[in-house]
Parts: structure tokens; C-alpha cells; sequence
């Protein structure tokens, strides 16, 4: 059943046609050229994106061949997405904490909220410390050097000619921890065990983005690793993704620039909705501070002067060309697309973290 309906996509994609006008800011789509756009701005501010062209006989005619889609590398993922879920019960349990020493009454009090969930550590616990006692060796130390007298006679002093060098004695000869090692350390990597217990296990993941032709929107692709570099199973993969798009909105699917490559998806069926809704919200912010910048940069003398080309009115006055209108402010641009379209992703897989773009 799988496979008929990946003939079916495959049927579907080809008989697709090519978005030409652009239309991201009224149905959060884009065309092939505003892709590419995008994604050169992405890897510009951002290189550790970069385009590939994938297998030649599975490119796309539409993009270009050396920009077929973008890939970064070796991104981490610190923790499942199962830690970041609270439930009901955890998140109404509550604790009050004191900070006052013990029998004073006027300390602060915090209320410490999820009081219910259980620590993954006993780092908070480090049990019971004990005191160093007074007396030991540093009470022998003390009574020794009370009983020292520097008041009696000094003996002859050696001269400094009788003193051995060290390469007289040949010392390094008889020193083991200057000889030569018999074995090798070198461990092979079949051996290395897994970490476990309080080691923290860090995946690593490939983060493809490609060009969906019919739903004419970027379409993310996952390629998971272990610390070791083995490739994660499905169902491992699907433990970095959030429990509501787990194997509904992300899959396994094969990676269209490849022959033989299965990585997980993210189905771009609801991609153009939320980014219309995203983009319309960025761009209403940014119109708003293209026109304040407008308003402060625009100054009365530039207002009173005298344009070149007026007309005349029924009563003779002249009325400048451009008299009381205001210039077109560009809003928000395609180049921002992939931007704002890893922030999305990001909260479909949270523990991953596909969004470098935190900082801009």
C-alpha cells in the first residue's frame, strides 16, 4: 500500500505545475527562483547552510543543477522529546520553599511550580558530607615542627662540585614511565560501548531542505545519527519528535534527490497556511518600522521643496507631482522565507536544533 501511494506522489509531483507569479505574502507559497533566492540569502548569513546537487539523474529542471536543495550537518539534538512533556498532574503540582535558616520565620518563600516531576539525576542529592576531623596527620605535622631549633650548629656545607648530575646516574634508563610503550592504546571503534547512567548520549542530525513542486513550498527532510555515527532507526527518530506530529505529520519517505536514501519528513501539506499566517504577522511589524524609519529620515525643508513637474488646478494653483503621497514601503521580503520557515520546523521537532537563525 506504501508503495502505490509513493507512485502515486511521484505521478502527482511530475504533472504538477511550476508556480511562475509569486504569491508567499498572499498564499505563503513561492516559485522555484524565489527558492533559490532564499536559500542563497540563508547560506549567505548563515553558512553553515550550503547547497548541493544531489544525484544527476533525480534533479529537478526547475531549480538550478548546483542548487537542487540545502543541507547542514551534524546538528545536535541534547535530548528526546519525551523531556520536554509535562502532564496534568505534574503541571499543577506546586511546593513552597523557604530559603530562611532553620527556626527563623522571616525568610523569602518561592513556590517551585511541576513539583511532581521526578529529577533524571541525583546532582541535587549529593548526600550527606562529612567534617574533616581536628586531629591526624596534621597534628604530627604541628608538634614536629614545634620541636624544630634553628639555633643549633650548621654543618658543613658540601661544595657544589661533589654533587652528581643527573645524566652521570643514567636515571632515564631505569624510568618507565620514559620508556617506549610495547602495545598500542589505539581502541577500535566496534568497542566503544554506549554511554550510559549520567553520560549524556548527543545525536546528530542532517537537516535537508527541498522544493516541493506541488505543494509549491520548502519541504524539510531528517537524517538522524548516534554518537557513534550509526544511523537512528525510525522509531528512534521519531523519539526527537513531538508526540502530536510523530509519525502523522513526520515520516519516513524517500529523499527525492537520492536512489536509495530514507530519511523523515516533514509533510508539507500545512506548510503554506501557518507561513501566511506567520508572514503576515512579520510583515505588518515590519511595514510599521519601514514607516517610522521613513517618517525620521523624511525632514520639513525635503517637504517644502519644489518639485519639477506640477499641474494645475481648476483654480490655477499648482499642485505638486507628488504632493501627499506617500512612498511604497516594500514590506517583508522573499529572502526572509527560509528564515522564518526554520522557525517553524523548529517547534515541530523542539529537541533539534535545525534553527541557527536564533540570532537574527
Amino acid at each position: 500500500m506504501h508503495a502505490l501511494q509513493q507512485q502515486y506522489w511521484s505521478i502527482r509531483d511530475y504533472l504538477s505545475p511550476v508556480l511562475k507569479e509569486s504569491k508567499f505574502k498572499e498564499h505563503g507559497r513561492i516559485t522555484p527562483e524565489e527558492f533559490v533566492a532564499a536559500g542563497d540569502f540563508l547560506v549567505y548569513k548563515f553558512p553553515v547552510w550550503s547547497w548541493e546537487k544531489g544525484d544527476p539523474s533525480k534533479a529537478r529542471d526547475f531549480l538550478p543543477a548546483d542548487k537542487q536543495y540545502l543541507v547542514t550537518r551534524g546538528v545536535p539534538c541534547l535530548r528526546r522529546a519525551s523531556s520536554l512533556a509535562y502532564t496534568d498532574a505534574e503541571e499543577d503540582a506546586e511546593r513552597l520553599l523557604s530559603f530562611a535558616d532553620a527556626g527563623a520565620s522571616d525568610g523569602d518563600e518561592w513556590v517551585e511550580t511541576h513539583a511532581g516531576r521526578k529529577s533524571n539525576s541525583d546532582a541535587a542529592n549529593p548526600g550527606e558530607i562529612k567534617d574533616i576531623p581536628d586531629d591526624g596527620p596534621q597534628d604530627d605535622l604541628a608538634s614536629g615542627m614545634g620541636s624544630l631549633s634553628v639555633d643549633g650548629p650548621v654543618g658543613e656545607i658540601p661544595d657544589m662540585d661533589d654533587i652528581p648530575d643527573m645524566e652521570e646516574d643514567d636515571l632515564e634508563a631505569g624510568d618507565e614511565a620514559t620508556a617506549a610503550p610495547k602495545t598500542s592504546n589505539v581502541i577500535d571503534a566496534s568497542q566503544v560501548e554506549v554511554a550510559s547512567g549520567n553520560l549524556l548520549q548527543v545525536r546528530t542530525y542532517d537537516v535537508m531542505i527541498t522544493y516541493d513542486k506541488y505543494y509549491q513550498t520548502p519541504r524539510s527532510w531528517l537524517l538522524g545519527y548516534d554518537e557513534n555515527r550509526t544511523p537512528l532507526t525510525p522509531a528512534q527518530i521519531f523519539q526527537d519528535v513531538s508526540a502530536d506530529h510523530a509519525q502523522k505529520t513526520v515520516t519516513i519517505e524517500p529523499f527525492p534527490h537520492s536512489s536509495s536514501l530514507q530519511a523523515a519528513s516533514v509533510h508539507p501539506c500545512k506548510h503554506a497556511s501557518v507561513m501566511k499566517k506567520v508572514i503576515e504577522r512579520m510583515n505588518n511589524s515590519v511595514i510599521a518600522e519601514q514607516l517610522a524609519q521613513q517618517q525620521k529620515t523624511s525632514s520639513p525643508k525635503e517637504n517644502k521643496k519644489k518639485w519639477p513637474f506640477s499641474r494645475k488646478t481648476s483654480g490655477g494653483k499648482e499642485i505638486a507631482a507628488g504632493a501627499g503621497e506617500d512612498e511604497e514601503v516594500e514590506g517583508m521580503r522573499v529572502d526572509f522565507y527560509l528564515v522564518v520557515f526554520l522557525k517553524f520546523i523548529a517547534s515541530i521537532v523542539p529537541t533539534i536544533e535545525v534553527d541557527s537563525t536564533t540570532a537574527f
